[in-house]
């Protein structure tokens, strides 16, 4: 059976963690990278960096499917503004589900949204457009993650929590149920948020 040809934009190490996700669950055919212009004609994984962001437009004209592959930690522009670009240059966004994690049939996940290894969303979960749960994160019943956040490894969120648009949960963070966070915030490693906070908030301990 032919698998549609999916484009990559991101060439770092977040991308071979998608590319791993991809290739396991099966659907679709990696078909180049979108990357740096130093990282034009490399390859990660045994597939080609094909084009720098400039030329975005041009890789859109031939292929119809791509998925934002760079990381999220300091800030969310740098995906956000990719997003963006690929949507305005007509690529449209699938989602992407480990066939590791469990993703609730009452969950709903927006496009271009990568969840990873063993993560578990629940039941009444809300999980925005370019949003990465990554491997192991635990996203508990109820939980409402805006666009563009990035939840990271073996993170904890309880039922009822918010994540407002942008924000990064660090890897192994507990969020109490209920905590809303704002948007743009950034969780630090290992933390314990029992209180709500703020746009912007930088939470590092």
């Amino acid at each position: 059976m032919h698998k549609p040809n999916l484009i990559l934009i991101g060439a770092g190490g977040h991308a071979r963690a998608c590319i791993d996700v991809i290739e396991q669950q099966g659907q679709y055919q990696i078909a180049g990278l979108v990357g740096l212009p130093e990282q034009k004609h490399t390859r990660q994984l045994g597939y080609a960096v094909i084009a720098d962001d400039d030329e975005l437009a041009e890789v859109a004209a031939m292929y119809q499917y791509a998925l934002i592959t760079i990381g999220q930690i300091q800030t969310a522009a740098h995906r956000l503004r990719l997003y963006q670009q690929a949507v305005k240059c007509g690529f449209q966004m699938p989602i992407m589900i480990a066939p590791t994690a469990h993703v609730s049939r009452h969950a709903s996940i927006g496009a271009g949204t990568i969840i990873m290894h063993g993560a578990i969303v629940n039941a009444g979960v809300k999980v925005g457009c370019n949003c990465i749960i990554n491997s192991r994160a635990l996203v508990e019943h109820d939980v409402n993650v805006n666009d563009h956040c990035h939840i990271s490894t073996g993170a904890i969120l309880n039922g009822d929590v918010s994540v407002g648009t942008g924000s990064f949960v660090g890897s192994g963070c507990v969020i109490r149920e209920g905590v809303s966070i704002g948007n743009g915030c950034l969780v630090g490693i290992g933390l314990t948020v029992r209180h709500n906070l703020g746009d912007a908030t930088r939470f590092t301990g």
